[in-house]
């Protein structure tokens, strides 16, 4: 997984919408989103802008599992 982030509201509103059903991910508290690797090339294509600030942590894996499971999601 990679953490992206968007560069405003209006672009994270319409990746997120290029996202939803083609790529799992999730959305941290922090405003970042862990993206499968082919979710970066799929974006792109689109001309979604985002930035990559690296390798999800483990951490970061583990904390939005953690929110899923309490969420029900």
């Amino acid at each position: 997984m990679i953490t992206i982030v968007f560069p405003d509201r209006e672009t994270e509103k319409r990746g997120l919408a290029f996202l939803l059903g083609r790529f799992s991910g999730r959305v941290l508290k922090t405003g970042e989103h862990l993206v499968p690797e082919a979710a970066l090339e799929a974006l792109a294509g689109e001309n979604i802008s985002f930035t990559v600030k690296g390798k999800a942590t483990y951490e970061q894996q583990v904390a939005a599992l953690r929110s899923a499971a309490s969420t029900g999601v």
